[in-house]
């Protein structure tokens, strides 16, 4: 049986793999960002209180905190990759850890480990590299609005740390939230086919509710600048699966970047695991 350590990071990376789907599925879908937004939280929120008791808890104050920065996220992200290429809305977004290690020692009181802060830079070169085949003046506002959502996301990672157990009760309300902002819209976009209506059934069940329900549980065995760290493997896959499904093309830079992002990864997971067997391995003689 797994240390729950590695338990842990491995449903991190599982959140990070569906995640990584999503700007394929949003590119594809011929809906608008709100009519996307609205509809896939809406589905996510009906999953996570059919199949998950503990997401039909009485909301706590702190965790209606948590829906608020969750559902600035998805609506946010949603938006950043209809205005902006999937790329650029899932690398801008991803500068969550960065919210994430200014924050946590003042929300959460949880100090960085040196390991953590010397893998940030490498994260941000891996991010960098990416940035510069994708960052053109005309994209302005779709990274801004990604950006915003990279702040979103950060904050929403110290909250689900920070509450625990009742991270899925905060999931469901924040879905609420964004389907409550986003769904009376839904009559100004377009007529939606049926390959759109199955494109926002995938995005509610797997990519938003069964993703986030992972990370939740992840999250609660995985300090939070690590766990930041580790979900980074989304932004490795999302440009693989925009390319193979919408034929969004990444250059050279977002290849090597990519590279960089997946072998920090990789180390930031097994790392933890090496050393606790290290430590439990007898001494000689």
């Amino acid at each position: 049986m797994r240390p729950p350590a590695v338990r842990s990071r491995l449903l991190l990376l599982a959140a990070a793999a569906l995640w990584s789907t999503g700007g394929a599925a949003i590119k594809r879908c011929g809906l608008d960002a709100w009519q996307l937004a609205g509809g896939r939280s809406l589905i996510a929120a009906l999953v996570l209180l059919a199949f998950v008791p503990a997401a039909r808890r009485r909301p706590t104050r702190l965790s209606l905190a948590v829906a608020v920065a969750y559902a600035f996220t998805v609506i946010l992200f949603v938006s950043a990759t209809k205005l902006t290429t999937a790329a650029n809305a899932i690398f801008i977004q991803d500068t969550a850890p960065l919210w994430v290690l200014l924050l946590s020692p003042w929300l959460l009181r949880e100090r960085p480990t040196r390991g953590e802060l010397l893998s940030v830079p490498v994260f941000a070169l891996g991010l960098g590299l990416f940035f510069l085949d994708r960052l053109t003046p005309g994209q302005v506002t779709g990274n801004l609005v990604a950006l915003a959502s990279g702040l979103a996301f950060g904050l929403s990672i110290l909250g689900l740390r920070r509450i625990g157990d009742g991270g899925p009760a905060a999931l469901v309300l924040g879905n609420l939230l964004a389907a409550a902002v986003t769904l009376p819209l839904w009559p100004l976009g377009p007529t939606p086919t049926a390959l759109d209506l199955g494109l926002v059934g995938f995005l509610g069940v797997f990519q938003l509710g069964l993703s986030y329900l992972l990370f939740s549980v992840g999250l609660r065995g995985t300090p939070a600048v690590e766990a930041a760290l580790l979900v980074l493997l989304e932004p490795v896959l999302n440009p693989i699966w925009t390319f193979l499904f919408a034929g969004e093309r990444p250059g050279p830079w977002a290849l090597g970047g990519g590279a960089v992002v997946l072998a920090a990864t990789a180390w930031r997971t097994v790392q933890p695991a090496l050393l606790a067997r290290r430590a439990v391995r007898p001494a000689p003689g």
